[in-house]
């Protein structure tokens, strides 16, 4: 038999029934929520991820960790930010962001929300070549 390991909500109405929440769902809204914080690159992914991607299926889970220790919650968020942004107010933004989508999608408070910074992406260069002169030497000189 499988493990249940689906998130169940407190009812405001126990006559009704259980709501239960799987935690790849929790993972997809943590994701979307911490990708929009503005300096975020994209969220970290792993091969698995990337052949998804290969073939049309985007997994919006990807760089995202869910914990369940009793009624704890914890969540590991990887990340990679672009050139320029303040670090710490970045990761800072995550957290709260995912905290407060976390919250007022499901009703769910996590505990702990840890990031993880995997990489900062530098901006595009633009090309140097002049296109209607190829061959010209950078320093000006033909």
């Amino acid at each position: 038999m499988a493990e249940d390991n689906n998130i169940i909500l407190a009812s405001q109405e126990p006559s009704l029934g259980e709501i239960k929440i799987a935690p790849e769902v929790v993972e997809v809204i943590i994701g979307i929520a911490a990708s929009q914080v503005d300096g975020v690159y994209s969220m970290r992914g792993s091969l698995a991820n990337s052949v998804s991607k290969l073939f049309g299926k985007e997994n919006r889970s990807k760089g995202v960790k869910l914990d369940q220790k009793d009624s704890a919650l914890k969540v590991d968020v990887y990340a990679l930010l672009n050139y320029g942004v303040s670090v710490p107010k970045v990761a800072y933004e995550i957290q709260e962001k995912v905290k407060q989508q976390v919250l007022f999608m499901t009703g769910l408070k996590l505990d702990v929300v840890d990031v993880h910074i995997q990489g900062i992406v530098p901006e595009k260069q633009e090309p140097t070549i002049d296109p209607n002169n190829p061959f010209a030497e950078e320093n000006g000189e033909e």
